[in-house]
């Protein structure tokens, strides 16, 4: 699968996977579409009702907040597993967080500094991060690069937990967060469970 592909694959299988308009009481963002928050449609241009907020609006978001905002075509390059857990993460916690978590990944993996120099943790992965990336890469091969796309993941189901921890009111999600972190782990989308195909059409390139 192509980089393209793999970008095009995830955007339309999470609007699958949100699903249309939803307005959960408990859900601290508000009304939702497509898995588009109401203040994320607004700062985009969207101000439309909510129920009627269209799909390729949605891709065009996730393809520019989520995926480019991470670097994640360059991610990529070194992992698909680590690009998909990245975006994932974004998606349900906001790309700064997931972008934050990588680089305190790779500070804590450098070796006291031996195998690159420590980066700035400011959630924005940029030319520095994906240096640090390039030489982890680099130092640990291939096993590496798939033992730190596991360490992101047990990071996620971490912060989770602590989110429930925090506002009792989120346990309403807390399973839900947790089965779709392991249902993205273990590659467990049904085929019946996929997108139509049309829908990657409308992700932006």
């Amino acid at each position: 699968m192509t980089i393209d592909e793999l970008r095009r694959k995830l955007i339309g299988e999470v609007i699958a996977r949100e699903g249309g308009y939803v307005n959960h009481p408990a859900d601290r963002g508000g009304p939702t579409c497509w898995g588009i928050t109401l203040a994320t449609a607004r700062e985009h241009g969207y101000d439309g009702d909510m129920r009627a907020l269209p799909r390729e609006f949605a891709a065009k978001v996730y393809a520019g907040r989520y995926w480019s905002s991470l670097s994640l075509d360059q991610v990529a390059m070194y992992s698909h597993d680590l690009a998909t857990f990245l975006f994932d993460w974004g998606v349900n916690s906001g790309p700064g967080t997931a972008g934050e978590y990588l680089q305190r990944q790779l500070n804590v993996l450098n070796d006291r500094g031996r195998l690159y120099a420590d980066i700035k943790v400011d959630g924005a992965p940029g030319s520095k991060t994906l240096g640090a990336l390039s030489a982890f890469r680099a130092a640990r091969g291939e096993h590496g690069i798939n033992v730190l796309a596991e360490t992101i993941n047990a990071r996620r189901i971490a912060f989770c937990a602590e989110l429930a921890e925090r506002r009792e009111s989120q346990e309403a999600f807390a399973f839900g967060w947790f089965d779709r972190v392991v249902s993205l782990r273990a590659s467990t989308v049904a085929a019946n469970d996929e997108p139509p195909a049309h829908w990657f059409d409308e992700v932006v390139a």
